[in-house]
């Protein structure tokens, strides 16, 4: 076994208990009823459209997105296509374990955790090194070919998030936290977890 195969099997376990992670806390936001990341709202207004969960939306979506990496010239790795399964199979199954709360301060409670897990669970999958999820990759492909990286990002999102909100996906305070402190909090974990890290 050579020894890139031997690190992506070393470090395998932790990619899958980052994605759980990162699945698990979407499906917390989702059930939180307060807002959601723009693709998470693109996701639950095709299954508000289509007899498609939002998860299996979600996978679909992803592979869709995957194929957007070719002109890119994009290389996915094991971790972007474990990505676009394992995230919205977790998805599903969080939305079947776990019943909505009545109250507005557990859901807004419930949207903070939910945050909180998929920053961590970013900061894990990531930190492996193992391959972007597809979204991550269109991004950096797009900034590849002359879009800054800040540009890029609010392009996708931007429409992403439009589209979203046209099919009824749930938009509110929690759209605005994502937007606001996923990113802080990717770094803070990510500074603590990357394998690269000094």
């Amino acid at each position: 076994m050579s020894d890139r195969a031997r690190t992506t099997v070393r470090r395998l376990p932790a990619v899958l208990f980052g994605l759980v992670l990162f699945g698990f806390g979407m499906g917390l936001m989702v059930e939180a009823d307060l807002g959601l990341s723009p693709w998470e709202a693109l996701h639950q207004g095709i299954s508000i459209h289509t007899p498609l969960t939002i998860g299996v939306a979600g996978i679909l979506t992803g592979f869709v997105v995957l194929l957007a990496w070719i002109p890119l010239r994009q290389r996915p790795g094991l971790g972007t296509v474990l990505n676009i399964m394992v995230v919205g199979l977790v998805i599903d199954g969080t939305l079947l374990l776990i019943e909505p709360p009545a109250s507005f301060v557990a859901r807004l409670a419930l949207m903070l955790g939910g945050l909180v897990i998929v920053a961590l669970g970013s900061g894990i999958y990531i930190g492996r090194r193992l391959g972007p999820g597809p979204r991550d990759g269109l991004m950096t492909g797009l900034a590849k070919r002359g879009l800054s990286i800040r540009l890029a990002r609010f392009l996708i999102e931007g429409t992403v998030l439009l589209v979203g909100w046209l099919l009824g996906g749930t938009i509110g305070l929690g759209t605005v936290a994502f937007a606001v402190l996923i990113g802080p909090m990717v770094q803070f974990f990510l500074g603590r977890l990357d394998v690269a890290r000094p």
